[in-house]
């Protein structure tokens, strides 16, 4: 099916341009959420005498949500979740907890704005994009962590996700003892 975007939609055309889609994605998608008109003759001198507003609207979108990325452009979120010793959660972060997270911090944020390939396992700071517009994206950083002490530590730059006790750090204390005594002893027989 044929149909004029009234919007940039990603990875697939700017505003104007008729692109042929797939009829499900038309139907279910880009026709309901107001994105895309069908290729009509009716349709495209309908979208040529709304072409101007739409920009004008598209501009003012893309302003807003660049002053909103400006002051969102580096905020650090907290989410503490239970993680084994080696550092992988037992659960999973995903986009819907990082939505309530940025939500909780002052921004009106929904999931489906929010990027991820792969939910996050493992504890540390990860970056996660942000799609505020289609032309404006900003990158967050999402510290997963077992509880705000180590959040904090964390943020500082220390790598929590392999946890050493005390005893290894004596187990390797005595190792890089050890073999400085086992070399000297065969010097002794030599003399």
């Amino acid at each position: 099916m044929e149909v004029i975007l009234l919007e940039r939609v990603a990875k697939l055309g700017q505003m104007g341009e008729v692109v042929r889609v797939r009829d499900g994605y038309a139907r279910n998608f880009l026709l309901p959420s107001g994105k895309a008109l069908r290729a009509t003759k009716e349709n495209k001198g309908r979208f040529d005498s709304m072409k101007a507003q739409l920009e004008t609207r598209n501009l003012e979108l893309k302003t807003e949500a660049a002053k909103v990325g400006e002051t969102m452009k580096g905020t650090e979120i907290v989410l503490v979740r239970q993680a084994g010793e080696t550092g992988h959660l037992y659960g999973s972060v995903s986009t819907r907890d990082i939505a309530e997270a940025l939500t909780a911090a002052g921004f009106s944020v929904e999931r489906r704005q929010i990027i991820l390939n792969h939910p996050i396992k493992t504890i540390g700071v990860h970056e996660v994009p942000v799609t505020l517009h289609p032309e404006v994206e900003v990158a967050i950083r999402a510290n997963v962590a077992r509880s705000a002490e180590e959040a904090q530590r964390q943020s500082r730059g220390e790598d929590l996700s392999v946890r050493r006790d005390d005893e290894d750090e004596d187990e390797s204390e005595y190792l890089e003892e050890a073999p400085a005594e086992a070399d000297e002893a065969p010097e002794e027989e030599q003399a």
